[in-house]
């Protein structure tokens, strides 16, 4: 008897408690909705796609799909902040950086989509794009932002940088706006829906007043 004691108290490893704490937190839970939210759109997308089954403008259908997934995640990933301190919700901002890592990746994958099925990989016609229509110029100053908040986004890093680490990360305001105006500039008839993002984005920029107020001061 006292040996099966022993043997489910050595079973009982400091690696498996860690392993059911974590499994028993909020967060572990709230971020495995992130994850299948983020994820599962993009199956269907892509399904649908190779299938036949979107609409008559499937690579549209793709490019515009992909890019309005990275502003929501970009607006979800500003919403955080206000969010955890008006519900006194702390575990919240653990999830901020999940959520830039997909807002990232789904901006990525709207570039990639673009390189392929429009200029078919051609960077000379890519850059002359770039230089020529305002919308694709803004578009991608955003997308270098978020390239840079995503490779300084980990731990190790955070460390090196020290203080810069921070004042980079505050780009992320730049990169919203930039990627609400790309949005507005793109399209070409439809205005309703890029003037609700960006009353959005103006909406939650404005929750942020403070904040600024105390960056305009120190610069002074």
């Amino acid at each position: 008897m006292v040996s099966k004691v022993k043997a489910g108290t050595a079973f009982d490893s400091p690696f498996k408690i860690r392993l059911n704490k974590v499994l028993t937190t909020k967060v572990f839970w709230l971020k495995v909705l992130i994850h299948l939210g983020a994820l599962l759109p993009l199956v269907n997308l892509y399904y649908l796609a190779l299938s036949d089954q979107l609409t008559a403008d499937p690579v549209e259908a793709v490019i515009h799909f992909t890019g309005i997934g990275a502003l929501n995640l970009l607006l979800i990933t500003l919403l955080v902040s206000p969010l955890s301190k008006f519900s006194r919700q702390a575990f919240l901002m653990k999830t901020r950086r999940l959520l830039g890592l997909y807002a990232f990746a789904y901006a990525l994958l709207h570039l990639l989509n673009f390189l392929f099925f429009e200029v078919q990989f051609d960077l000379a016609l890519f850059v002359g794009e770039i230089v020529k229509r305002p919308y694709m110029t803004v578009g991608m100053a955003a997308f270098v932002i978020l390239l840079l908040l995503a490779l300084t986004s980990f731990d190790k890093v955070k460390r090196r940088m020290g203080k810069s680490w921070q004042k980079l990360h505050n780009y992320t305001y730049l990169a919203v706006v930039l990627a609400g105006i790309h949005f507005y500039w793109s399209v070409k008839s439809e205005i309703i829906e890029p003037g609700i993002y960006l009353v959005l984005m103006l909406a939650l920029l404005f929750l942020r007043r403070d904040k600024f107020r105390r960056w305009f001061k120190g610069k002074r």
